[in-house]
């Protein structure tokens, strides 16, 4: 498995888990778990922003990774 391939699935399961915080948060009327629920969000668009950037810079720096 190439890096641009792990980097993809990496990105893909972040996006997933996000997603699913954000869902949890929407569909629970505990107050303490909406809270819990929104900051795990947050941490995690905070890491797929860093893998992008990351998948970004490697695209860059070795172009045959990029995908179509």
């Amino acid at each position: 498995m190439t890096v641009g391939t792990q980097m993809q699935k990496a990105i893909a399961s972040v996006e997933s888990v996000a997603s699913s915080m954000k869902t949890f948060a929407l569909e629970t009327q505990d107050q303490q778990a909406k809270q819990m629920y929104q900051q795990l969000a947050q941490t995690f668009d905070n890491a797929l922003n860093t893998l992008k950037q990351r998948q970004s810079y490697i695209e860059q720096q070795e172009p045959q990774y990029k995908q179509s």
